[in-house]
């Protein structure tokens, strides 16, 4: 029976990275809702060009379509074993719509990891990023600071923050993440389907965490 693992984990505690890192560990393919978009988009299929007409207009794209492309990835031969998705679900009815694909595929999600940082930490991660204007080169407060502060380390040109990684955009992202997903942790946690994971430690602590509860639950 091939088995399914969903990922869940609000902006910067790293689930698009553990995610990956996973898939290697188990060989299974990471499944990212941006990249089957993407894909679709550029290969101009059927169901691309109908989400970007939506996404061009400024308009979510439906639940059908998104469905639609993430049920003909999961039917591709690399998924025979299994799955991990990273982006699907993210509502309760698109939660219910991929266990009938599942089920049509003869398997089910068995684990939802929910990788979980306190809220300072997010902010902190993602509202000290700074990138110089010169050449594009990308700083960290915390993990990667240049030599002088407001300076690129590489051609001397001012650092500036993008709006998306400034403190208050920060934490809207961080509120509206957790008021939309909410349903959704509820509803895999109902489901006795949920593993809370401590993001708040070193990463390959975090990712042998994973490989553990994943281990056992498949």
């Amino acid at each position: 029976m091939p088995k399914f693992i969903v990922f869940l984990g609000p902006p910067g505690a790293g689930k698009g990275t553990q995610a990956q890192l996973v898939a290697k560990e188990f060989d299974f393919p990471h499944i990212s809702s941006g990249d089957i978009f993407r894909e679709n988009i550029k290969n101009r299929t059927d169901l691309g060009l109908k989400a970007k007409g939506y996404m061009e207009q400024g308009d979510l794209v439906p639940d059908e379509l998104t469905i639609s492309m993430i049920q003909e990835r999961l039917e591709r031969e690399d998924c025979r074993d299994g799955a991990i998705l990273d982006g699907f679900p993210r509502t309760p009815a698109q939660a219910k719509s991929l266990e009938k694909i599942l089920a049509d595929l003869g398997g089910q999600v068995n684990i939802v990891p929910f990788i979980n940082v306190p809220e300072e930490v997010l902010v902190r991660r993602l509202s000290g990023r700074w990138i110089c204007r010169a050449e594009g080169h990308v700083f960290h407060e915390l993990h990667n600071p240049p030599k002088k502060a407001g300076i690129c380390d590489y051609d001397g040109s001012e650092l500036y923050q993008r709006e998306d990684d400034e403190e208050e955009t920060v934490k809207n992202r961080i509120k509206v993440y957790f008021q939309k997903t909410r349903p959704l942790i509820e509803y895999y946690q109902t489901a006795g389907l949920l593993k809370e994971i401590d993001g708040d430690k070193p990463i390959n602590d975090v990712v042998e965490e994973l490989k553990n509860v994943i281990s056992q639950a498949i």
